[in-house]
C-alpha cells in the first residue's frame, strides 16, 4: 500500500509557493494528519520549511537543496519532510518562528524547523546552503548529523524538544495570573517618546542602520500624539520618515506602491518585492498624514499606491492578490547577443541612462517647450539614473535625487514645465517598462490582508475621493462572496481561483471586521456595520478566553498546536489583538449590550505590563490603550445623503480617535437598521439624533457629552476643538 510520503504532495495543493515545490523529488507534504500521522507510524522527525512565493532565499534554498537528489534522498528516507506557506498557515509560522528568536536572536524566511512526531521543535535556523559557508552548516550535513542524533541520542532530543515547547508556551499561551488595569492616558507619551528615541534624524525612519522597515503603527503613534496633543517633535519624526520612503527607493516612482522595505539606511536600495499589506497599511498612513498636515505629497503618493493595487494586485471580481515577488526576468535591453534572461532581483524596476532614452522616444512633450532628449535629462536627474547607476550591473534604482526648483534653475525652465515634462516622462518609463518581464503573481485572496487594503482604500475614499468607496466595497464583497460561510457564521482565510482552505485567524476576522467598519463611515451603509458586528460576534464566540482575559490567534475550534498563540506585537502586519481591541471599543457604541468595551477593558488590562514596558513593540495596543483611555468621540451624521461640502470638511479635519456614524435623517427609517444589527433598541449612538427640520445634521459627542445639533459640520468639529 503507497503512503502519502511516498511521494509528492504539493500537486494538490492551491498556494502559489507550495506549488513551486511541487516538481521537487523531496516527497513533500503539506501540514495535514496524513502527514503527521505518517511521522509518528515512522517514528522519525519531522522537517519543517516555512516560507512564501516572493522569498528570495526560499529559492536559494530550493535551487541548491531541495532540487537536489541527494538531499532528496535523505529527507525522504529519514524525515517526513513537510512545506508550509507562511501566508496560509500563519498560526504555524509563528509558533515556530518564535522558539527561532528565542535560540538565535532572529528569524525569518526560509525557516528550517527539526520537529519530534508530536510537532515539538528541538532544532531551527533558516536558511542553510547546501554545503557549509560563512559560519553556517551544510544542509546534507546537517541532515546527516540530526538522524544520527535522533537514533542516538534520543532522550536529549526529546528533553529539549520539551523545553523549547515550554518556552514557546510561556511566550505566546501564558497571560499573567494578577492582570492589572487597563494603561492609564499616558501610555501614548511614553510610547511617542521611545518613537522619538529610535528615530533617524538624518536619514529619516527608524533605527541607525539597514535594513530599513516602513513601521507604519509606529508612524500612526506619532500622528495622533501630534494631531491630538500638538507634540511637534512627533509630527516632525513622522514627516521625515514619510518623507525619506516616498522619495526613495522603497517607493516605486513610476508605477506606484511600496517595496517591502530598505536594505540600507538611506531607503535606497529595496528588497524589491511588493506585499499587499505593505501596500495597504502605508497608503492609510500616508492618508492619514495628508490630512492631518495638509501636504500633498502624502496624498499622492497614497493615490499612487491605490491606483497600483487597482492596477495590478486586484482580482477582475473585486478581491486583491498577494504579492508580487521581487524577481522578473532580465530585459532584453541589457542583454548581450548571446546571453540568456535569468531571473534577478529588481529586473523590473532598474534603469540605465540609455533605457530612458529609448522609453521617451523622439517626440516632444505636449504642451511646454522641452524634446525628448530634455525629458530624458530631466529624468536621469530627477531620479538619480547615471552610467555607474546605484545597484546591479550599473542599473539604478529610482530615488528623488533633484526638486523641481532646482532643475529648472539648471535647465532654465519654469517650474510648472519641469513638473509636466516629468509627469510626461513618468508615463513613457511606465509604458516602456510595462513591455518588459513581469514579477510574477502570488494570486492567493486573504481574508485579513483584504481586511487591512479595504480599510486603506475607506480611508482615502474620506480623505481624498469619495469615487474609492467603491474599490473598498468590491474587495469587501468579493471577501463575503467567497470566504464567508453565512450559515456557519465562519470565515475562511485564503482563495485561490475557487479553491477554499483554511479556516480563519484571528487577523482574518478583526481586520476584515476593521474593513467592513471603515465601509460603513465612509458609505453609511448598515449592512457593512452589521458584517463588521457579526465578524466581532464570532471573535468573542472563537477567539476569546475569559479565563485568561485574552484573545488568542487561533479559534477554539481549530487545529490544536504545540501551544495556542496571541497576537501581541506588531510585525509585518498589526497585533491582530490590538486591531480587536480598538474595534470592539468602537462597536461597543452600536450594540451596547454585547459586552464589546468590557472585552477592550479586559484585554488591557491582562496586556497592561506588556504594553508599558515595550510601547514600541505593542504599538496597536497602545494606540487601543491610548484611545480607551481618552474615552469616545462620536460625530453622528443624520442624514439621508451626506452633503459634498461635508465630504470636504470630513477629509480636512482628522479624528484619530474618532467614531463617524451616519444615519438615516429620520427615525422612522432605523426599524431595517436595527434589524440588520439584531438588535431591539436604537443604540445611543443613534438615539433622538434626527436630522432638524430635514436637513442634514450633525451631533458630536465627547465622552458622553454632545454639542447641540449642527447643519454646520464646521460648527461641530469646532466644539470637540474645544473640549
Amino acid at each position: 500500500m503507497t503512503a502519502p510520503t511516498d511521494r509528492n504532495r504539493l500537486d494538490e495543493e492551491a498556494s502559489p509557493y507550495l506549488e513551486q515545490h511541487a516538481d521537487n523529488p523531496v516527497n513533500w507534504q503539506p501540514w495535514d494528519e496524513a502527514a503527521l500521522d505518517a511521522a509518528r507510524d515512522r517514528d522519525v522527525p519531522i522537517f519543517l520549511s516555512v516560507g512564501y512565493a516572493a522569498c528570495h532565499w526560499c529559492h536559494v534554498m530550493e535551487s541548491e537543496s531541495f532540487q537536489d537528489e541527494a538531499v532528496a534522498s535523505v529527507l525522504n528516507e529519514r524525515f517526513v519532510p513537510i512545506k508550509v506557506d507562511r501566508e496560509e498557515r500563519p498560526d504555524v509560522d509563528s509558533v515556530y518562528q518564535t522558539i527561532c528568536q528565542l535560540v538565535s536572536g532572529g528569524g525569518g524566511w526560509p525557516l528550517s524547523v527539526f520537529l519530534t512526531p508530536e510537532g515539538k521543535p528541538f532544532y531551527v535556523g533558516t536558511y542553510f546552503p547546501r554545503e557549509p559557508r560563512r559560519g553556517r552548516p551544510g544542509f546534507r550535513q546537517l541532515l546527516e548529523d540530526i538522524s544520527r542524533s535522533w537514533e542516538e541520542d534520543r532522550d536529549e532530543i526529546e528533553n529539549r524538544a520539551d523545553q523549547w515547547t515550554a518556552a514557546i508556551t510561556d511566550e505566546l499561551e501564558s497571560t499573567p495570573e494578577n492582570p492589572g488595569d487597563p494603561p492609564e492616558s499616558d501610555v501614548l507619551e511614553t510610547a511617542t517618546a521611545a518613537a522619538i528615541r529610535s528615530a533617524d534624524r538624518t536619514h529619516g525612519g527608524f533605527g541607525s542602520g539597514g535594513p530599513k522597515f516602513p513601521q507604519p503603527r509606529r508612524l500612526d503613534l506619532l500622528l495622533r500624539a501630534s494631531v491630538l496633543d500638538d507634540d511637534e517633535a512627533a509630527g516632525e519624526v513622522a514627516e521625515e520618515a514619510l518623507d525619506a520612503m516616498a522619495a526613495g527607493g522603497l517607493y516605486d516612482h513610476v508605477g506606484g506602491g511600496f517595496h517591502r522595505y530598505a536594505t540600507d539606511r538611506e531607503w535606497t536600495v529595496p528588497h524589491f518585492e511588493k506585499m499587499l499589506y505593505d501596500n495597504a497599511e502605508l497608503p492609510r498612513v500616508y492618508f492619514e498624514a495628508a490630512a492631518a498636515t495638509g501636504h500633498d505629497r502624502y496624498a499622492r503618493a497614497a493615490s499612487e499606491t491605490v491606483a497600483f493595487l487597482e492596477r495590478e494586485l486586484r482580482h477582475p471580481d473585486g478581491g486583491f492578490f498577494s504579492t508580487l515577488d521581487a524577481q522578473s526576468r532580465t530585459p532584453a535591453s541589457r542583454l548581450a547577443v548571446d546571453d540568456e534572461a535569468e531571473d534577478e532581483e529588481g529586473a523590473f524596476y532598474v534603469w540605465t541612462p540609455a533605457e530612458v532614452r529609448e522609453a521617451m522616444g523622439d517626440d516632444p512633450v505636449d504642451g511646454v517647450d522641452v524634446d525628448a532628449g530634455t525629458a530624458a535629462d530631466l529624468f536621469c536627474d530627477r531620479y538619480g539614473v547615471t552610467d555607474g547607476g546605484n545597484f546591479d550591473g550599473g542599473t539604478t534604482v529610482l530615488t528623488v535625487s533633484a526638486g523641481y526648483e532646482e532643475l529648472a534653475d539648471d535647465y532654465g525652465l519654469p517650474v510648472e514645465a519641469v513638473e509636466r515634462a516629468l509627469l510626461s516622462a513618468r508615463t513613457r518609463a511606465f509604458d516602456a517598462r510595462a513591455t518588459r518581464p513581469r514579477p510574477a503573481r502570488d494570486e492567493k485572496v486573504l481574508a485579513g490582508w483584504n481586511g487591512l487594503a479595504i480599510s486603506a482604500v475607506a480611508t482615502g475614499a474620506r480623505t481624498l475621493d469619495p469615487a474609492l468607496a467603491a474599490t473598498a466595497t468590491d474587495a469587501l464583497g468579493f471577501v463575503l462572496e467567497h470566504l464567508w460561510d453565512a450559515d456557519s457564521r465562519r470565515l475562511s482565510r485564503r482563495y485561490k481561483s475557487g479553491d477554499v482552505q483554511v479556516d480563519g485567524y484571528l487577523d482574518d476576522y478583526a481586520f476584515l471586521a476593521r474593513g467592513a467598519f471603515d465601509c460603513y463611515q465612509v458609505t453609511g451603509e448598515v449592512d457593512h456595520l452589521a458584517f463588521a458586528v457579526e465578524l466581532a460576534r464570532v471573535v468573542r464566540e472563537e477567539f476569546w478566553d475569559d479565563e485568561a482575559g485574552t484573545l488568542y490567534y487561533t479559534p477554539a475550534s481549530g487545529e490544536g498546536l504545540v501551544t495556542r498563540p496571541q497576537e501581541l506585537n506588531d510585525q509585518s502586519t498589526p497585533s491582530s489583538l490590538g486591531v480587536a481591541a480598538t474595534l470592539f471599543d468602537e462597536l461597543d457604541l452600536f450594540v451596547p449590550d454585547e459586552g464589546f468595551g468590557d472585552v477592550t477593558a479586559r484585554l488591557l488590562g491582562t496586556h497592561a505590563d506588556r504594553i508599558r514596558h515595550s510601547p514600541l513593540e505593542h504599538a496597536s495596543l497602545v494606540l487601543a490603550a491610548d484611545a480607551h483611555a481618552r474615552g469616545p468621540v462620536e460625530l453622528t451624521l443624520a442624514a439621508d445623503d451626506v452633503p459634498a461640502s461635508w465630504r470636504e470638511t470630513l477629509a480636512a479635519r482628522p479624528l484619530p480617535t474618532g467614531v463617524v456614524a451616519p444615519r438615516p435623517a429620520s427615525d422612522s427609517d432605523l426599524d431595517p437598521w436595527l434589524d440588520a444589527l439584531g438588535v431591539d433598541e436604537v443604540p445611543p449612538i443613534w438615539a433622538n439624533r434626527e436630522a432638524a427640520d430635514g436637513r442634514p445634521t450633525a451631533y458630536a459627542c465627547r465622552n458622553f457629552t454632545c454639542s447641540p445639533p449642527q447643519t454646520d459640520l464646521d460648527a461641530a468639529f469646532d466644539w470637540l476643538a474645544d473640549r
